[in-house]
């Protein structure tokens, strides 16, 4: 049984997401800013409502196939501030995803989800192989990639339909010989206010 699962990380802490949750989950998703560089356009309350209500039922799912977290602060694990996912895909493969609320960019909280996520993955899940699709102009996503090791193999040419236009993705991944979770893990946050594409997580 994969659920309820609760993941610790340095800076934050990974939880399955509640029904009251969706105000805060409305802030991301329907933040413009937020929605740029995600493989989605920004969403109303409606959809902010179906992707949490879609995120738990998949979530109790047998085998469970998507592994879909809140992203909380250790101080305050109610309000959510953000979200990451790996969704199961292949043969021992995921496809990982992040998102963090504008008003919290800056502080190293999504190297600090993905790295804690992909950990989670290679070590209690047992995948072989983890990727993530990230937009070109999303420089601070590419260095958070980066510097946890992920090796960048191709572009994945109009990968998304997003605010009204196709989009390349940069297809970056790691294989679990190569994960070292504590890489580069005392380096300073990027001051870049982009955050990570999630790869085609559309749930509503």
């Amino acid at each position: 049984m994969t659920y309820p699962i609760r993941i610790v990380g340095n800076q934050v802490v990974l939880r399955e997401f509640t029904l009251e949750d969706i105000d805060d989950v409305l802030g991301i998703i329907g933040d413009d800013k937020v929605t740029a560089w995600l493989s989605f356009d920004s969403r109303d309350r409606d959809q902010a409502v179906a992707m949490v209500e879609g995120t738990l039922e998949r979530a109790r799912q047998e085998p469970r196939t998507e592994f879909y977290l809140a992203v909380v602060k250790p101080t305050d694990q109610e309000r959510v501030i953000g979200f990451a996912r790996i969704g199961l895909a292949g043969v021992k493969a995921g496809k990982l995803g992040y998102a963090i609320a504008a008003k919290e960019w800056g502080h190293g909280y999504a190297t600090d989800a993905a790295r804690t996520l992909t950990s989670y993955a290679f070590t209690e899940l047992g995948l072989h192989r983890i990727s993530a699709a990230i937009g070109p102009d999303n420089t601070a996503s590419i260095a958070l990639a980066e510097k946890l090791g992920f090796t960048k193999e191709g572009v994945l040419r109009d990968h998304v339909y997003t605010n009204g236009a196709w989009r390349d993705s940069i297809l970056y991944s790691v294989l679990a010989s190569e994960w070292n979770p504590d890489a580069d893990i005392t380096a300073t946050p990027p001051k870049s206010t982009h955050h990570g594409r999630q790869d085609r997580v559309d749930t509503a």
